[in-house]
């Protein structure tokens, strides 16, 4: 029986292993124009990284862990950068999440690199 409610909460896009108080307190972090497909990456992100209890609202430690969780959204579903640092942070705690349907982006480095690979290959012919 517990398999067949684990499936079902699966369907509907709810978090294995975790409890309807901890999902509603995600919920009440979702941005109001934010994606379906964008949120429920996030939302695990926000979910993987909460201590228990979740932290107040308002807090410095709350506003730190969306604050985080969106520089990782903007970063996988946007292609933002951000500083070393907070990349970082914000990488580490994502890790193991599991992102399908993400674009690939051509960072201005790659696109530098090409030309110049290019400008290489034709005055050596």
């Amino acid at each position: 029986m517990a398999g067949k409610a684990a499936a079902a909460a699966a369907m509907a896009g709810e978090p294995e292993g975790r409890t309807a108080e901890e999902v509603a307190w995600a919920e009440g972090l979702r941005g109001a124009c934010e994606p379906e497909h964008h949120w429920r990456h996030r939302r695990e992100f926000l979910l993987r990284n909460v201590a228990a209890p979740p932290p107040a609202a308002g807090s410095a430690e709350l506003q730190r862990l969306v604050s985080l969780s969106m520089v990782w959204a903007n970063h996988v579903f946007l292609g933002c950068r951000y500083p070393p640092q907070v990349m970082g942070k914000a990488l580490d705690m994502a890790e193991g999440i599991r992102v399908s349907g993400a674009p690939v982006r051509t960072t201005r480095d790659e696109l530098v690199a090409k030309v110049k690979k290019r400008r290489v290959s034709s005055s050596n012919g």
